[in-house]
């Protein structure tokens, strides 16, 4: 009883007011670092800024997350929007048009380079009218990473084995741009105790496509390649050499002597039937170096590891040099060159340079998408920066889209950043630009933007508290704008900080000063939708900025404690009935002198009994 009696604190069962937002994060993070967003189904953007300006928000998020709606915005609006921001000290941002710049289509239909070069356009226009938003200063403007491309699903990381990352794998075929999902399977085998059953995962299943696409392309050559060895078998040198003039006879006669003209004349039947078989046997290597050239294309697109194109080169060298072609591409032996024969020895050094690599043909999605995404990316920012004359430029920043779409964890955020910058870089240096210029330049104009609601979503693929932690740390030292949002990790709901189970405290403290720094505009479409009122104050008390600027006490989830001190008349000691009823100087008159008591109907003049 007695240690009962010292835990019982007054506190425990009165809190003084408190908001019932328990603040998630007391980090002293200042309001005026806080933005509101403007209503992303109007293009009355002027109208917007001005309604959200009187929440006292300092920083206005143009929320201009569809197409359609976003080139309804006409131009003289956003003039208006940087003047009343230059009146009202506010710093504007802009969301660009969710769209995806892959140039995957999200329907199924494949990758196109003319769509990703359309969303490239896209991009470069969108900077450009953002910078008349600011065009003093360095708007930033959002982009997603990807946007309804079908993603793949990785295993929590408490749950990943050596090789094992992917729980269901979507790969995309480089050559042709079509998708295929991949998942873990079991497959059977001989073994010495009869049948051997194992667990193929995506990663082997992905291995397996690819060397099963590449083994059947080389066996389409070699198929070939034999059949001009069977046809030939039985011919002989004199034939061969006959053949070679008659090809060129056939496409200019002037090219051969006249003593090999007169040869051709006067061929026997059974030369001229040893001519038609070896004909034959060029039309079928023909097919083969024509399949040969395909793969040989592809081999060196496609193949990433640097020791596999020196393999390729090689191979490259000893066909040339069987055919007879010099390094300039021309050719030292034209009967030579013409001969099937040795053609077909030439291509079979080919096939065998080719059948030492691997060609990556089929890839994760994500890989493919990061590649495209960050040439469209790097390519805008540069030509943004290139036609403002590198002056005020927009920062172009890049946000994880919603959980469960293509490119949304931390490390997919972090390599499309890395990429453009390095695309930028590319752009600049090709350009005039110095490297280390470059680079500066990329740093500054190409970052990310981390939305806290959007990686919480991962939370419905297995992944714990811990395991978005982790997704922040990665692109926290890239990180330039924050985007706030709080849910329950399984919809794409936006509720005001606080309300869902964001780890909001966690996350802030991995992106450390950079995150305490940035804008961070609060999503709380949930919230509109559903309560009509703005989510600033909520947002404020969940997350316990404090009130005033001293970094101290008291914070905004302690405000409901301190109206009654601020709005309540002369406070709870001294309630106001005393002073209409005692007087209390100026305030108002007292009964005894005609006062008249607020809600009654009359005084003590009044001649009727006070109620």
């Amino acid at each position: 009883m007695a240690e009962e009696r010292k835990e019982y604190r007054i506190s425990d069962i009165y809190q003084g007011g408190y908001s019932s937002l328990t603040p998630s994060y007391t980090g002293y993070i200042p309001a005026g670092s806080f933005g509101m967003t403007t209503d992303p189904r109007t293009a009355n953007i002027l109208q917007e800024v001005s309604t959200k300006l009187s929440s006292g928000a300092k920083n206005i998020e143009v929320e201009a997350v569809s197409p359609e709606i976003f080139d309804s915005i006409p131009k003289q609006q956003l003039k208006e929007v940087h003047r009343l921001s230059k009146l009202t000290g506010v710093d504007v941002s802009l969301h660009a048009p969710v769209m995806d710049v892959s140039g995957i289509d999200p329907r199924g239909g494949g990758f196109s380079e003319v769509e990703r070069e359309t969303s490239e356009r896209k991009v470069t226009e969108t900077l450009l009218r953002a910078h008349e938003l600011n065009p003093d200063g360095n708007i930033p403007v959002n982009f997603h990473t990807a946007e309804g491309i079908p993603s793949s699903q990785l295993l929590p990381p408490s749950k990943r084995k050596e090789g094992e990352e992917y729980r269901r794998m979507i790969v995309i075929n480089r050559e042709t741009g079509r998708l295929a999902p991949i998942e873990p399977e079991k497959v059977f085998r001989p073994g010495e105790e009869g049948i051997k059953m194992e667990t193929r995962t995506a990663e082997k299943q992905l291995q397996f496509l690819n060397e099963t696409e590449w083994d059947n392309t080389i066996s389409q050559i070699e198929i070939n390649r034999q059949r001009v060895d069977e046809i030939l078998e039985d011919a002989d040198p004199v034939s061969l050499l006959l053949y070679a003039n008659w090809v060129v006879a056939q496409n200019n006669p002037k090219a051969i002597s006249e003593q090999a003209l007169e040869e051709l004349k006067n061929m026997t039947p059974v030369q001229s039937q040893q001519i038609r078989k070896i004909h034959a046997a060029s039309i079928y290597a023909d097919q083969a170096i024509k399949t040969a050239y395909s793969a040989f294309d592809k081999a060196v697109k496609n193949s990433r590891a640097e020791e596999e194109k020196k393999l390729l080169e090689n191979a490259a060298r000893e066909y040339k040099k069987i055919v007879g072609v010099d390094e300039n591409g021309k050719v030292e032996n034209l009967s030579r060159a013409l001969n099937p024969q040795v053609r077909n020895e030439a291509l079979f050094h080919l096939i065998q340079g080719l059948e030492k690599v691997t060609p990556e043909i089929y890839v994760p999605l994500e890989k493919f998408a990061i590649e495209k995404s960050s040439e469209s990316f790097g390519n805008a920012a540069w030509e943004a920066y290139n036609k403002l004359k590198g002056k005020n430029v927009p920062i172009l920043t890049i946000e994880n889209p919603p959980a469960g779409f293509a490119l949304s964890t931390g490390a997919d955020v972090k390599n499309v950043v890395e990429k453009s910058r390095e695309q930028f870089v590319k752009n600049a240096v090709s350009n005039g630009l110095s490297e280390n210029d470059a680079k500066k330049q990329a740093e500054k104009l190409i970052g990310a933007t981390w939305d806290v609601g959007h990686i919480n979503m991962l939370r419905k693929f297995g992944y714990s508290e811990e395991d978005l932690i982790e997704e922040t740390k990665k692109i926290a030292p890239l990180l330039k704008h924050v985007h706030l949002s709080d849910n329950f990790g399984f919809e794409h709901t936006e509720l005001p900080m606080g309300m869902g189970n964001v780890p909001l405290k966690e996350m802030m403290k991995e992106l450390g000063k950079k995150g305490f720094e940035a804008r961070k505009i609060i999503e709380a479409a949930a919230w509109w939708q559903h309560w009509k009122t703005p989510p600033f104050q909520e947002t404020l008390e969940a997350i316990g900025s404090p009130i005033y600027g001293m970094k101290m006490a008291p914070y905004w989830s302690q405000a409901p404690g301190l109206y009654q001190g601020y709005f309540s008349g002369f406070g709870q000691t001294l309630p106001q009935i005393n002073y209409e009823t005692f007087g209390a100087g100026f305030s108002r008159l007292p009964t005894e002198l005609g006062g008249q008591i607020q809600g009654t109907g009359g005084s003590r003049m009044s001649g009727r009994p006070m109620e």
